[in-house]
C-alpha cells in the first residue's frame, strides 16, 4: 500500500484527494520506483482541480513528473538503485502519475538523473523547466546568440517564464520578462532579466507587424501574446511556443512569417524523444545557477499537493513548486 493524489470522477462528480493506494493496482511496466519528489505543472493544476479534460482514464493518480529511485527493473537499462527522472508520456492524464509514493513505469521514458542534481532539484525544474531549456535549444538551433537583441519571455512568473529567464540571463542575453505581476519585478531583475513589462502590452488586439524589437521569444501563454510577440519579432527573429495560459488560439497573421522571416518554433515536451531529453537534462546540469534555482522553489509535502495545484491556477504561485513524496 502507498499513499497518492487520486482524482476520481463517479457520477456523483469529481473529487481529488489523498488516498492510499493498493500497490497491486499499479499499470503494467518493466520499472517499478520509489518517488521522492514530484512537482506541480500547469497540467497538474488543471487536472487537480479539473479545470480541463486532461484526466482521461478514472480514477487517476496525477503527478506528470517524477524523481527517485529504481526498485524493480526488467529493462536492461535500468537496476534497482538508481536514480531517475521522468517527465511526461502521458503519466497523470491516461496512466497513474508520480504524485504517489510509487509508480510502475517504462524504462524507455526515463532519464538519468543527473549527477549535479538531487532529486528535489530535478522536481523543481520538472517539466515546466525542462521545457524552458528545450525554448533556449530551440533559439539556439537557430542561431540566436546573445549579441544578436533582446529575448522576450512572457508568462515569466511561472514556472516555465522563470526557469526560461534565469537560463537565457546565465548564458549572457538581454531578456525582457512580460508579466502581469509587477510587485515581483525585483525578483525577476534576480533571476537575469534585464527589462519588466506589463503583460497588458501583448495581451490586446495589435496590428499585424508591429516595430521590430526582439530577436527571440519564449513564449508560455499562447493566444494573442503570441501574436503581438510574433509581430515584433525582429527580422529573421525566432519564437518558441510551449505554452497556453492565456489561451489555445492564435489570432494572427502570416505576415510575420512572409515578410520578416520570422520562425515559430513549436515545442513539446510531453512525448519529446529520449536523446532530446537527455541533451536538454545535461544543459540543465551546466547552465541553470543552483541558488536562482533555489530562490524560485517552494517544497510542500504530498499532503498539501492539492491545496497548492488550487492556488496555482488561482495565479498565487510564482515560480516552482516540489513535492516531497
Amino acid at each position: 500500500m502507498f499513499k497518492a493524489v487520486l482524482l476520481e470522477k463517479p457520477e456523483a462528480g469529481f473529487s481529488a484527494s489523498l488516498q492510499t493506494v493498493d500497490e497491486a493496482g499499479l499499470p503494467p511496466g518493466d520499472v517499478l520506483v520509489r518517488v521522492e519528489h514530484s512537482t506541480l505543472n500547469y497540467k497538474d493544476g488543471l487536472a487537480i482541480t479539473n479545470k480541463s479534460p486532461v484526466v482521461r482514464a478514472w480514477p487517476m493518480i496525477a503527478g506528470i513528473d517524477g524523481a527517485g529511485t529504481v526498485l524493480e527493473s526488467s529493462h536492461p537499462d535500468w537496476k534497482p538503485g538508481d536514480r531517475f527522472i521522468h517527465n511526461g508520456w502521458g503519466v497523470g492524464e491516461t496512466r497513474w502519475g508520480c504524485l504517489a509514493e510509487r509508480a510502475r513505469l517504462l524504462g524507455d521514458w526515463l532519464v538519468p538523473l543527473p549527477a549535479a542534481f538531487t532529486s528535489l532539484q530535478a522536481m523543481a525544474i520538472g517539466t515546466a523547466g525542462y521545457t524552458a531549456m528545450l525554448c533556449v535549444l530551440a533559439l539556439e538551433r537557430h542561431g540566436l546568440k546573445p549579441g544578436d537583441g533582446e529575448v522576450l519571455v512572457t508568462g515569466a512568473t511561472g514556472g516555465v517564464g522563470s526557469v526560461a529567464v534565469a537560463l537565457l540571463g546565465r548564458l549572457g542575453y538581454r531578456v525582457t520578462a512580460a508579466t502581469g505581476k509587477l510587485d515581483e519585478t525585483e525578483y525577476l531583475h534576480s533571476l537575469g532579466a534585464t527589462c519588466v513589462i506589463d503583460r497588458a502590452e501583448l495581451s490586446a488586439a495589435g496590428k499585424p507587424l508591429q516595430k521590430e524589437r526582439w530577436a527571440g521569444v519564449v513564449d508560455a501563454v499562447g493566444s494573442q501574446s503570441l501574436a503581438n510577440a510574433l509581430a515584433q519579432t525582429r527580422y529573421g527573429g525566432v519564437v518558441a511556443a510551449c505554452g497556453l495560459a492565456q489561451g489555445f488560439d492564435l489570432p494572427g497573421t502570416v505576415m510575420p512569417f512572409i515578410l520578416r522571416g520570422v520562425t515559430l518554433a513549436g515545442i513539446d515536451s510531453v512525448m519529446a524523444p529520449l536523446a532530446a531529453r537527455r541533451q536538454a537534462w545535461a544543459r540543465l546540469a551546466m547552465d541553470l545557477d543552483p541558488a536562482k534555482l533555489a530562490s524560485i522553489t517552494e517544497v510542500v509535502p504530498l499532503s498539501d499537493a492539492i491545496t497548492k495545484a488550487q492556488a496555482l491556477m488561482e495565479g498565487q504561485v510564482r515560480g516552482r513548486i516540489a513535492v516531497q513524496i
